[in-house]
């Protein structure tokens, strides 16, 4: 009795590490096979380098890593919205569409709202 309480305490631990493994995976899948998020990646690794070259203070930091993994967050689900959809139809239907370009829209968006941040943050570094 003892050794099935045990083993049930496992499931769901076993469980919560294997959600991280499906996280990580689905991170790498949309980073092999999606140009924008790829895009992304290159643009943050880029802004963190000059995070540190510039010296920014630890607020904006915390505002360019939030950008930075909204930006990711963001990306992952416009790309689960277009997958479900396109799973869902094969055919051109409107409200497929309206989904597919909503979602595109809102990383849209969020892109021009992080670079706007962006440039308040570092223009003032890059013009002294």
């Amino acid at each position: 009795m003892a050794f099935r309480d045990h083993r049930k305490k496992r499931r769901p631990l076993a469980r919560f590490f294997r959600s991280f493994y499906y996280a990580f995976r689905g991170i790498w899948r949309t980073f092999l096979n999606e140009r924008n998020f790829r895009f992304h990646t290159v643009a943050a690794i880029i802004v963190v380098i000059c995070g540190f070259w510039f010296r920014i203070d630890p607020f904006e930091w915390l505002i360019v890593l939030l950008l930075c993994g909204g930006m990711f967050a963001l990306e992952l689900v416009n790309t689960a919205i277009e997958h479900t959809v396109d799973l869902m139809t094969e055919e051109r239907h409107p409200l497929a569409e309206r989904a597919k370009d909503a979602a595109a829209g809102a990383v849209c968006v969020y892109a021009a709202i992080s670079v706007m941040i962006g440039l308040i943050i570092f223009l003032p570094k890059i013009m002294q």
